[in-house]
Order: structure tokens, then C-alpha cells, then sequence
């Protein structure tokens, strides 16, 4: 009958989605054949809505919703956190501190002489005296559930109360005919204000009950080599621990489910991977023009710059649209590599953008690009929220025009009156600060736009995987030659005083530096009371040329500070955490970091990454508070020890274990229901190749395993169609 109940519900609820059948290819021409595909029926009653669950009304479903999701499959992926052992014991024999469960006789109840005293309820085992406390006015309600001479079944911590062994309010006291026997081993939920742990676990099982036997997806011979269940089994596990190791995230049923959802995520992305290649692009060729601007630099490119324009001009020669990812440390030379694919653009007699994430940034890219760009007779505008009334119409005419070859800008480009007469390449410079669907809009702007994307943050090979894997990626590994190394070191907050005294030297002169204040708490108020006390202390030492700049400043404020900054009209610039510094100023050669300690590894990096732009040796402070712990002292020495971004991420990684690594959760990073990106991350390698082997052999995943494969990314939403939870 349960299950009868969930599919009725779940056919009401459903919904269907696209499914690319097929992809022809005649030339240059491309035409997809899609197919209205509903949800394997097998999947109805895990996708129907928690109100099927008995005892889910209007009330508790917002707060299941809360908790899990809004459907029966999201129960099944809520993992227990914890497990409750509930041995069986005598009073006499029981130990005291821990939870047991006794079988008693109730002898009677003992109201309170005065308000405010407990309950309480006189028992008897056959071998001692147990008596049950209860505070905030239990007892009406108990005398009448629990009458003299009932037998009840008792659980929770036996403790000593003067002469008596007690147990204040029991963890259960239950009448072992009515209401069942107590669980010997108890699953311990998440829990949510209205919802108790206990309804939580019992919602749980009721959803993990419906969950049907699905054919087997995984390769037979790789889940004999791991030891690992069938897909029913490891759920079955996953909600009937013996013990916390049980509950463990590395325990052999949580990595087999772990794996599901990884390999169901690769496939999506695989996918649409293959798709994105399928999609037309009119051909752009490497030019002379490149040639002539790349040969008016004043230094050569490194070979990894080199590397990555190959790869990138091989995309976009291929007649298929490029979707591509350089990442590359500060200062690795990224928008030279940029610069030299617009120009191709250009040279073809198209249009290309480059969109910042702030003016400022944007102004920055602008007045590189612009010299080189003029010298070889490219036209290149600027455009921000900044440009008002005729002065924008007149550059939005230019646009429509082909006056305007490469336009530099912000979230202004993509404004539904910015129209190109031919827009052939986007490049996106620190991508994961624009949304999903900000990105698309400028793509939409022109017929076969092709786009690349730029971050300076390195990050692991296997978390790139996760955020990356339906993009080419590629790594600007090397720093061109001359740069100098940042000079690190660390020093306890009690010597601030120094250091403040070595930076009024400093600044004497005529070197310029940046504080970055601490995140004392996860609250942008504390982190401004914070920066604005250091801004006012470092002024009554520097005097007046003490900027800072913040996250509650307008942007217009806050950019006006930048300014003076970049200008030299500030010697130095106090900054809060909630502040990206993303801005190119040579003349800047200290970085002070207060209690660094807070910071994670490529945070550090990034921000040092600041300093050490220009002719002048630039040094990096680590403000610490002591004592330090071994990781954080480890950290401050991978610091001072190398500069590699890329090592770096890979030890901040290793480091953080399962914390918030990078930056991810502000960085996108996929929702995974049961998998985690760093404790799981040995299996994120492997289910990548095991999708690109899957795609290889069926890439319209019609074979038997193909079929399964079919079930397993509509169990976990990852489908190729979908945002997939693209980072940014």
C-alpha cells in the first residue's frame, strides 16, 4: 500500500526532460534529434513528493524540505551522523556514564513539593531502585502513560543522584506491547527546530524502504576489486550502522554511493562536453596581425604561454565551439595569451569581449590591452555601468556597427541593448565571480560565439575535475622569467608594533603596501569594525595617506579608493577579507596579513600574489597570534617555502581535509548529496576516466549498462541538459 501511494503521488509530480538521441554531422552543418524522455518509471516513488510519507502534512514537509529536500530521494541520501548503542543491562550491573536500556516495573510517581523541582518516577527492575527525573512539568502527562504497576522499557545515561541511580529524561520510556522494543542500535539523524532527530529517522527508513532494487551500473570487476555492495545494499548500510566507523565517510558503503554520484556527475559533464564540440563555429585562424603584436612585446612568452595559445588557437580553428579554461597563478601571463586570441578574432574581421568582474578590473584589462591593440590598428572600446546617456549610445552604435573590433567591460556587456553586428569569442577573466546564466546571455549575443574563461586560482587536478570536467582545461604552469620572488616571512601579532614601525619606513620611502585585516567571524560587521580600528590606528602613524576599502562601500566609493591607490596618492590600502584586491599595482611591494593563521593556504597565496609586480624586492607578513597548531604552522611554512599556486592548492587541500578547501563553497562547487570532493577525492580521478571510457564506447549510453547508467544520473539529477551546478 506504501508504495502504491508514493507512485500515485509521484505520477502527479513528475516532470519530463530533454534527451539528445542522436547528432548528425553533413559538413558544416549540424542538426540534433531530441526526444521527450519522462523520468524511468522505476524512479516514480523515490521522486514523489515527502507528503506520500506517513505523517508528513503541511507543517512538517517545509521543514523535511529544510532538512533534506523536498522528495522521498532526498531522505534516502541523509546520511546519519552518528550511532547510539543501547545495551540491554540490569540496574545493578549497569555502568554508570553510559546509555543502557532496562526493562522496569513502574512503583509510582513523585510529584514535586514546589515548582521548579523535577518529576519523578520510582521503578523497579527485579535486582535495584531506578528512578527517572523529569523537569519543565512532565507529570500529569506521565501519570496518566505510565501507571503503577505498568511494565515499560527504559533507555538513556544511568547517572548517580546521592544514593539513587537515576536517569533524567530517558531517551525512551516505552511500552514494549504498544509501542515495540527499543532499538539496540540507534542511527542518530540531523535534526531541525520542529523536527526531532528520532521523526527524522523514522521519515528515513520509511523513504529507504520504498527504494527499489536498481540494475547493477557499476563495472563488475571494479566493484569486486573494491569489496564494494550492490547500490541497495550500500543504502541499506548507510542507514543501519553498528558503530561511528559505520557512519564513517570512508566506510566501504558511503564510498560506493560516494561513486555513484561522482561517476553520474562525470557522465553529465562528459556529455555535455560532447555536445558543446558538436555545436558549429566558424572557423578563426592564427594571423599575422597576432604575430606583429606578439612580436612588439617587450619580452618573449614563456613556453607554457606558448603551450596554451596552441591549445587555444586549435579550438578555435576547429570549426567546433571552443569552451575552454586557462587557469594560471598571479602573474603567470594569462591575458597576453587573451590578448593574442582577440586579436585573431579581430584579424578575421569579427568582434571579440572581454568581461571583468569590476570596473575596476575592467579598466585595468582596457588600458593593457590598449596600446598594443591601437599600435596594430585593432579598435577597442570600453564599456561599464559607468557610461550613461549619449556617450553609451554612441559606443553601443559603434558595437552594431563593426566600428568597435574588441570591447572591454563589466556586467554591462551583457545588458539586453548591447548588440554586435558579429561576435565571435568571449574571454571571461576570473569566471567564477559571474553566474551561469550572466555568462550565457553574452554567448547568446552572437550566432557561433566561442569563449574562454580565466581564473587565477589554481586548483587541484581532481577538484578541477568537479568544477571543470565539461571544459577544456588548460595550465599556465610557468612565471615569466625576471619576476621576483615574494619574500615571506611570519611574525606573532604581539611584535605588530615593528612591523607597523618598519612600514612607516617604508612608506618614508616611497614604497606602497597592503593590510589585510583578519576574519575574526563569519560576519562582514565584525570584519568592517575590525579593518576601519587598524585603518584609524596605522593613520595616527602614516598620517593621512591610510586607505580602506570594504564590502558595504558603494562600488563607485570603493573604486574611487582603488584609484588612489593605483595612482600613488595612497601609500597604504587596509582592505577586510570580503574584499577581492584583484588590482595591478607594480609600485605596491609589502603585503601585512594579519593572523594569517585564519587564512587557508591559497588564500595566503593569492593574496601575496599582490606584491612583487614591479622592479623593487617585495616582502609578504604573516601576522600570527600565538600558539600556533601543527597545521597551522605547517601551512605558514609551505608559505615561506614555495610559490608554485599549483603545489599550493594541492597542500592547502591535503591540509583543510573536509573543511571549505579554496574558497568552494563560494566558488560553486557542485552539491553532492553523498559524495565529498576532498575525502573522496581518490574516486574523482577515477570516475572521470571511467566516464570517458563509458562515453567512448556508447556515447548514447543505449547499451544495457548504458541503460543503467541512464537510471543512475536521474537518481542523482546530474543530467547532461541541466546547469550542473556549473562553479560560479
Amino acid at each position: 500500500m506504501l508504495a502504491q501511494r508514493v507512485l500515485a503521488a509521484s505520477r502527479s509530480n513528475d516532470d519530463g526532460f530533454l534527451h539528445p538521441l542522436a547528432t548528425i554531422s553533413d559538413g558544416n552543418r549540424f542538426r540534433r534529434r531530441y526526444a521527450v524522455e519522462m523520468r524511468p518509471q522505476i524512479l516514480f516513488p523515490l521522486f514523489a513528493p515527502v507528503t506520500s510519507l506517513k505523517g508528513v502534512g503541511p507543517k512538517i514537509a517545509p521543514l523535511v524540505a529544510k532538512l533534506a529536500g523536498p522528495r522521498v530521494r532526498d531522505l534516502i541520501f541523509l546520511a546519519p551522523q552518528s550511532v547510539v548503542q543501547r545495551p540491554r543491562s540490569t540496574v545493578a550491573t549497569g555502568v554508570e556514564g553510559e546509555i543502557q536500556t532496562f526493562s522496569v516495573t513502574i512503583l509510582g510517581h513523585v510529584a514535586p513539593p514546589r515548582g521548579g523541582q523535577p518529576w519523578r518516577i520510582r521503578t523497579y527492575d527485579g535486582t535495584a531502585f531506578l528512578t527517572l527525573t523529569y523537569f519543565k512539568g512532565h507529570g500529569p502527562h506521565l501519570e496518566r502513560a505510565h501507571p503503577v504497576g505498568s511494565a515499560r522499557v527504559v533507555s538513556g545515561r544511568l547517572e548517580r543522584f546521592g544514593s539513587e541511580l537515576q536517569i533524567v529524561h530517558p531517551d525512551y520510556l516505552a511500552d514494549p506491547v504498544k509501542s515495540g522494543d527499543v532499538p539496540e542500535v540507534e542511527a542518530i539523524y540531523p535534526a531541525t527546530a520542529g523536527l526531532h532527530a528520532r521523526a527524522v529517522r523514522r521519515l528515513v527508513l520509511e523513504a529507504v524502504e520504498i527504494a527499489p532494487e536498481l540494475a547493477e551500473w557499476q563495472d563488475a570487476a571494479w566493484l569486486s576489486r573494491q569489496g564494494w555492495p550492490s547500490w541497495r545494499a550500500a543504502l541499506a548500510a548507510l542507514h543501519a550502522p553498528y558503530s561511528d566507523d559505520d557512519c564513517a565517510i570512508l566506510a566501504p558503503h558511503r564510498r560506493r554511493l560516494a561513486y555513484d554520484e561522482l561517476l553520474a556527475h562525470q557522465l553529465a559533464l562528459g556529455r555535455r562536453k560532447l555536445e558543446q564540440r558538436c555545436s558549429p563555429s566558424r572557423p578563426i585562424y592564427r594571423s599575422p596581425l597576432a604575430d606583429q603584436v606578439e612580436a612588439a612585446l617587450p619580452f618573449s612568452l614563456t613556453r607554457a604561454q606558448g603551450r596554451v595559445l596552441s591549445e587555444i588557437r586549435a579550438d578555435l580553428s576547429s570549426g567546433a565551439r571552443m569552451n575552454r579554461l586557462v587557469q594560471g597563478d598571479v602573474g603567470a601571463g594569462k591575458t597576453v595569451v587573451a590578448m593574442l586570441a582577440l586579436v585573431d578574432a579581430a584579424a578575421a574581421g569579427r568582434q571579440a569581449a572581454l568581461m571583468a568582474p569590476t570596473e575596476l578590473l575592467a579598466r585595468q584589462h582596457f588600458d593593457t590591452l590598449t596600446v598594443p591593440l591601437m599600435k596594430a590598428g585593432v579598435r577597442l572600446e570600453l564599456l561599464t555601468g559607468r557610461d550613461k546617456g549619449a556617450s553609451r549610445a554612441a559606443k553601443l552604435a559603434r558595437l552594431v556597427q563593426n566600428e568597435v573590433s574588441v570591447v572591454v567591460g563589466t556586467h554591462a556587456l551583457f545588458q539586453d541593448d548591447v548588440t554586435f553586428r558579429d561576435l565571435a569569442l568571449v574571454v571571461v577573466d576570473e569566471q567564477h565571480r559571474f553566474g551561469v546564466s550572466e555568462r550565457a546571455r553574452l554567448l547568446k549575443k552572437g550566432v557561433d560565439v566561442q569563449m574562454l574563461a580565466m581564473s587565477a586560482t589554481p586548483i587541484p587536478r581532481t577538484l578541477e575535475l568537479t568544477m571543470y570536467g565539461d571544459l577544456d582545461v588548460s595550465r599556465i604552469d610557468e612565471k615569466p622569467p625576471g619576476r621576483r620572488a615574494v619574500i615571506t616571512r611570519a611574525a606573532p601579532m604581539p611584535r605588530i608594533g615593528e612591523i607597523v614601525e618598519r612600514l612607516r619606513q617604508a612608506v618614508g620611502q616611497g614604497q606602497q603596501a597592503f593590510w589585510i585585516c583578519p576574519l575574526v567571524a563569519e560576519s562582514e560587521l565584525t570584519d568592517l569594525a575590525a579593518a576601519e580600528s587598524r585603518a584609524a590606528s596605522l593613520t595616527e602613524v602614516l598620517g593621512g595617506r591610510v586607505g580602506l576599502v570594504h564590502g558595504q562601500m558603494p562600488s563607485a566609493t570603493k573604486d574611487a579608493v582603488m584609484a588612489d591607490f593605483v595612482a600613488g596618492q595612497l601609500s597604504v590600502l587596509v582592505a577586510t577579507t570580503v574584499v577581492e584586491v584583484g588590482v595591478d599595482v607594480p609600485a605596491a611591494s609589502i603585503m601585512v596579513i594579519e593572523q594569517a593563521e585564519r587564512f587557508g593556504l591559497a588564500q595566503l597565496h593569492q593574496l601575496r600574489g599582490r606584491v612583487g609586480r614591479g622592479a623593487r624586492e617585495s616582502s609578504c607578513v604573516l601576522l600570527y597570534d600565538p600558539p600556533l597548531s601543527a597545521v597551522a604552522t605547517h601551512r605558514l611554512e609551505v608559505l615561506r617555502e614555495t610559490d608554485d599556486g599549483f603545489l599550493i592548492a594541492e597542500k592547502d587541500l591535503e591540509l583543510r581535509g573536509g573543511g571549505d578547501p579554496l574558497g568552494l563553497k563560494q566558488s560553486g562547487f557542485p552539491a553532492y548529496r553523498v559524495a565529498d570532493a576532498v575525502a573522496h577525492r581518490d574516486l574523482i580521478a577515477v570516475a572521470a576516466d571511467d566516464a570517458r571510457l563509458i562515453l567512448n564506447r556508447d556515447p548514447t549510453l543505449s547499451s544495457p549498462r548504458g541503460q543503467a547508467l541512464r537510471v543512475l544520473q536521474e537518481l542523482f539529477d546530474w543530467r547532461a541538459q541541466s546547469s550542473l551546478n556549473d562553479a560560479g
